[in-house]
């Protein structure tokens, strides 16, 4: 016994590298690239620090939901995910939850501090969307499309922010990058553990629709920032898995 116990706690990971692997971090230059379809399909005009900003505060909104979508899903982790942080007791659960909540909080203070009143709004959307997916997905049929609506309110939260009205424009990139995170779920669980190596390029294609909005709303080259979100999230998905 003091042997397996031994044998456990040399398993264990570093904190800095459970707190990776929760942030799923290497999908975060899909956020980025978000953020900046939503901004130029909204037509206004922008600065960089519109965009820095507004990214930061989306980054810090979906890092906290995936560490809560981890310690919401413990018990599942526990029996079908046992190389996650937490049922390897790298991190505890009340560590993660407060991880969580602290960084849903500062997301939407930095917008409060910085954004429009709509921003915030649609921030306030979005984080209830985070949860509602957070607490419900594994036994809900509606987890991919709530999935998709978070991508989808990040287009609008960003053009908000950046003080336009969310437009026409705005709400169909919307729908077309909610629909792609609709499909990929779906893929993910057709293509089962034989698909897995598919999810990672899926993934990193919400870069590629967001350039695909940019170019549409007459983005221009700007569509290569975006773009290059997808060779980013490929590179980073080698260091932090993705999924």
């Amino acid at each position: 016994m003091g042997a397996e116990h031994a044998r456990v706690v040399t398993a264990r990971r570093p904190k800095w590298r459970a707190y990776l692997l929760l942030s799923r971090l290497s999908n975060l230059p899909t956020v980025w690239s978000n953020v900046l379809a939503g901004t130029v399909a909204s037509r206004a005009p922008f600065h960089v620090r519109d965009i820095v900003l507004v990214s930061v505060a989306v980054s810090l909104l979906y890092t906290a939901g995936m560490f809560l979508n981890d310690a919401f899903d413990h018990a599942f982790d526990a029996t079908h995910r046992t190389d996650r942080p937490l049922p390897m007791g790298d991190v505890t659960r009340a560590e993660v939850l407060g991880i969580g909540f602290a960084l849903l909080a500062a997301g939407g203070l930095l917008l409060a501090w910085t954004a429009t009143t709509s921003a915030v709004l649609w921030a306030l959307a979005l984080a209830a969307a985070i949860l509602y997916y957070d607490c419900r997905h594994k036994r809900d049929r509606l987890g991919p499309l709530v999935m998709g609506v978070c991508r989808g309110l990040v287009y609008c939260l960003a053009a908000a922010a950046v003080g336009a009205a969310v437009s026409p424009a705005v709400v169909l990139a919307a729908v077309v990058i909610t629909g792609y995170v609709v499909a990929l779920t779906w893929v993910a669980k057709q293509a089962g553990p034989q698909g897995g190596w598919l999810i990672p390029w899926l993934i990193a294609g919400i870069s590629l629709v967001d350039a695909g909005v940019v170019i549409v709303n007459g983005g221009g080259s700007v569509a290569l920032l975006a773009a290059a979100g997808f060779v980013l999230t490929l590179v980073l998905q080698r260091v932090v898995p993705g999924t």
